[in-house]
């Protein structure tokens, strides 16, 4: 099993049409062959700056989400409002 973590740092202003958008992220991520469970924090001092952890099966089935239309739809309709790319860390153990 590896874990994901997503960081992403939301422009101001725009935390709830992110919350919106990422809601069919969530929709999609739920079908993706070999995802386990996930979790989405704030930063308690910066509130537009989040954090996404995931669990998957491989690093393989990460990698084919990453790749995937679904996850390349999902993450055009939220990069017009993030101050910068999102940073994506894989842990192992």
């Amino acid at each position: 099993m590896i874990k994901v973590i997503i960081e992403r740092v939301i422009a101001d202003g725009m935390e709830s049409t992110y919350e919106q958008a990422i809601k069919s992220t969530l929709r999609a991520i739920l079908e993706a062959d070999g995802y386990i469970s996930g979790a989405t924090y704030k930063d308690a001092n910066k509130p537009n700056h989040r954090f996404i952890i995931t669990n998957w099966q491989s690093a393989e089935a990460w990698n084919q989400w990453s790749h995937s239309k679904a996850r390349q739809d999902v993450i055009g309709a939220i990069q017009p409002i993030l101050e910068q790319q999102e940073k994506i860390t894989i842990l192992t153990a």
